[in-house]
């Protein structure tokens, strides 16, 4: 309702307006709240609430899929695709490597999955956090002693159990000056009202309001709109939230992807990293930083890639086929900050067409 989807929410909390740069304009797209606790999906088991974790995610999802395409017959067999931003880097992969093995296990095509494509994505935790804190230092969130001292006495590694005081210090100084600003955007205004409007704002796709959280929450807890989409059939306790405040345990969580996005390279499926160049929650150093830990050949170099006349990110490409792409201008959650972009993008990516620099034709 904020990003990919056809729909988006007015001011007013009550009525919507179209998204005419939705992904489903270029292929069938399926939306899976998950893990269960999150939007309108549930368990009967309240532990289930206690006891996620990367794992149980892959093989709910996993059952999920199976189930919906035999509810849904006519999509067996057609290319399939996974995408997702964020914690979706872990739930993603996880999810395509239960999809392989299951097509291996039955010695025949269960899922047809053909790509992944991953956004502003956790990866690898360590380089993730490095590049996190060296991307305030080169933004001017933090100052250049604050980030040194960072680089130099702070271990993000696996293995690190604590951190020294100076590192303590250095990050607490970090996350003070981040909260003066959207650390998913550093460049977007902030919401100073989230209230409802009795009368609709007008609308722009090229800049999302910043109070949309408020909107959609009011709009997906609306008995109406509820029985519309057939959701919240069990009257659940608790609202309808953009972040669970449910799920109180996660028993697993890898420290690591790479092993994942390197196997699926050796099956030659289709690997696509994206990263929106304002966010600074998983920014561009962190999933550069990840992906130079694969110590990967370059296929073609660094260069700009056109939307519409205008350069619209820079890509790169490497041997195994992963490719890297930045899209300018967008925050943490690409499609809302940039929609025309995110759609380019995810038209090329499904086409398997490279993202060009036609300059250098």
């Amino acid at each position: 309702m904020q990003e990919l989807g056809p729909f988006r929410v007015n001011s007013d909390g009550k009525t919507l307006y179209r998204n005419k740069f939705s992904w489903n304009r270029a292929a069938n797209v399926l939306f899976l709240e998950s893990p269960a606790g999150v939007g309108f999906s549930y368990s009967n088991k309240s532990a289930d609430y206690e006891n996620g974790g990367d794992k149980s995610t892959a093989a709910d999802n996993y059952v999920f899929l199976l189930n919906w395409l035999e509810r849904f017959p006519e999509y067996k067999g057609r290319d399939f695709y996974l995408a997702g931003e964020s914690y979706a880097g872990h739930y993603v992969p996880q999810l395509a490597q239960t999809i392989i093995y299951h097509n291996l296990k039955a010695n025949k095509t269960l899922i047809n999955l053909k790509g992944i494509l991953i956004g502003n994505a956790v990866i690898n935790d360590e380089t993730d956090t490095i590049g996190m804190y060296d991307y305030f230092g080169s933004h001017a969130i933090i100052s250049d002693e604050t980030a040194f001292t960072i680089r130099k006495y702070c271990n993000f590694s696996p293995d690190a159990v604590t951190q020294s005081d100076t590192c303590i210090d250095a990050t607490n100084d970090a996350d003070y000056n981040i909260e003066a600003i959207d650390i998913y955007n550093i460049y977007a205004p902030l919401c100073f009202d989230g209230n409802l409007t009795t009368k609709a704002k007008k609308t722009s796709w090229q800049n999302i309001d910043p109070c949309s959280d408020y909107y959609t929450y009011a709009y997906m807890n609306r008995q109406d709109v509820q029985e519309a989409l057939h959701a919240n059939v069990t009257k659940l306790e608790h609202d309808w939230e953009p972040c669970s405040e449910i799920l109180k345990g996660w028993l697993d969580s890898s420290s690591t992807v790479v092993p994942l996005l390197k196997e699926f390279m050796k099956l030659k499926l289709r690997v696509w990293i994206f990263s929106g160049d304002t966010d600074a929650r998983v920014p561009i150093t962190s999933t550069k930083y990840s992906i130079d830990s694969m110590k990967l050949p370059i296929k073609t170099k660094w260069h700009p890639w056109f939307h519409q006349g205008e350069a619209a990110g820079f890509a790169q490409v490497y041997k195994g086929d992963l490719t890297l792409a930045t899209v300018r201008g967008a925050g943490h959650q690409v499609p809302s900050y940039q929609p025309k972009r995110a759609l380019a993008l995810v038209r090329h990516f499904l086409s398997g067409k490279p993202l060009m620099d036609p300059s250098r034709r």
